[in-house]
C-alpha cells in the first residue's frame, strides 16, 4: 500500500484518524489546515474534499471522508493492528454503534455550540442550540458512562477504534463548558488513552 495523506486540524475529530493510523503502524504524511484562515474553503482543498471539512484522507484509490469510514478503512487495510474486531460480526456493529452515535449525535451537540448558523439563520435560533448544547453534551455522555463504556475500554477488554474517537470527542468537554468528572468512567478512559504511546506520538504535531 502507498503512503496515505490525512488532512486535518488539530482539536477536531480528525485527530481519530490521525491516532488510528500511527496505532496500526500505517505509513502515513499529514497535512494541517489552519481552520481560523478558511485554508478548508481554498480552491486547492475543495478539489480534495467538496464538503470543506476535515478529515480527508488521500489513498490509492480515490480520497475518503467521515471519520467513521476513515476509521474502518484503516482498520481494514492494517489488521494485525487488530483496531477493530472484523471477523465478529456482532462486536464490529456495536463498535460501530457508538462510532455513529458520537458522529450523528455528540458531533452535532458539539457543533451547535460553534457553527449553529450551518442549520439556522434567526439568531435567536441560533443562540437557543449554543444554549443547549452544554445539557445535550452531559446527556449524551451519560449514555456513553452508563450504557456503552462496559469496561476499560468501549468494547469490554479488547481496545478498538470506538475508544480512539471517543477520546477524540471527550476532550471537547472543557471547551463545552463540561466537566468530564462528572463521567468518572470517561474521565478514567482518557486517562488510559493519554497513556497509550500511539495517542502521545499523535497528538504531538
Amino acid at each position: 500500500m502507498s503512503e496515505l495523506t490525512l488532512y486535518l486540524a488539530p482539536g477536531t475529530c480528525a485527530m481519530a484518524v490521525r491516532i488510528a493510523l500511527v496505532e496500526a503502524g500505517a505509513p502515513h504524511q499529514i497535512k494541517q489546515l489552519d481552520l481560523a484562515a478558511g485554508e478548508q474553503r481554498s480552491p486547492e482543498y475543495l478539489a480534495i474534499n467538496p464538503k470543506g471539512r476535515v478529515p480527508a484522507l488521500v489513498t490509492e484509490h480515490g480520497v475518503l471522508t467521515e471519520t467513521p469510514a476513515l476509521l474502518l478503512y484503516v482498520a481494514q487495510c492494517f489488521p494485525a493492528a487488530k483496531l477493530a474486531p472484523l471477523e465478529d460480526f456482532f462486536l464490529l456493529a456495536r463498535m460501530q454503534e457508538i462510532n455513529l452515535f458520537l458522529a450523528a449525535t455528540l458531533h452535532i451537540s458539539h457543533a451547535h455550540g460553534r457553527r449553529g448558523s450551518r442549520w439556522a439563520d434567526d439568531e435567536h435560533a441560533i443562540a437557543a442550540m449554543k444554549a443547549k448544547m452544554p445539557q445535550n453534551m452531559r446527556d449524551g455522555f451519560a449514555e456513553i458512562e452508563n450504557h456503552y463504556l462496559v469496561g476499560p475500554w468501549i468494547l469490554g477488554e479488547q481496545f478498538s477504534l470506538a475508544d480512539i474517537y471517543l477520546f477524540v470527542v471527550a476532550s471537547w468537554l472543557k471547551s463545552d463548558g463540561v466537566a468530564i468528572d462528572e463521567f468518572p468512567k470517561v474521565a478514567a478512559h482518557s486517562q488510559r488513552m493519554l497513556a497509550r504511546s500511539a495517542v502521545q506520538q499523535a497528538l504531538a504535531i
